[in-house]
């Protein structure tokens, strides 16, 4: 009965066996080669998270909020671009650039938080 019951186990590895040595001498476990960060998670909400950003920026901001915040922040495959660029593509000033920025962010943000998951 003993040997049976060993023989089922053979088969078996620990996850923290030692496999080999380091360099420097300190063993290898399995646990060491197999170690995941698992970030699906919170992957899977940052996904969700930046899917409602969208669409709020694109239903209840005004064109030019829109515009701005999709330069700013390089949306729709663009590269992120600063105020004073904003501001230069558009023809207004930097600190208007920086208004309307700030309302368009506020609004995303009740947006947010109204929005169902």
């Amino acid at each position: 009965m003993h040997f049976r019951s060993r023989k089922k186990l053979a088969n078996e590895v620990s996850i923290s066996e030692t496999i080999d040595t380091d360099k420097d001498g300190a063993p290898l476990t399995y646990s060491d080669i197999i170690s995941v960060d698992d970030t699906i998670a919170e992957d899977l909400d940052r996904k969700l998270q930046g899917k409602r950003v969208l669409e709020i920026v694109n239903r209840m901001l005004e064109p030019r909020e829109r515009e701005i915040i999709v330069l700013r922040y390089g949306l729709n495959g663009r590269k992120p671009i600063t105020q004073r660029e904003a501001a230069d593509a558009l023809g207004i000033s930097r600190s208007y650039v920086s208004r309307i920025e700030k309302a368009a962010l506020e609004k995303i943000a009740k947006n947010l938080e109204r929005m169902p998951l």
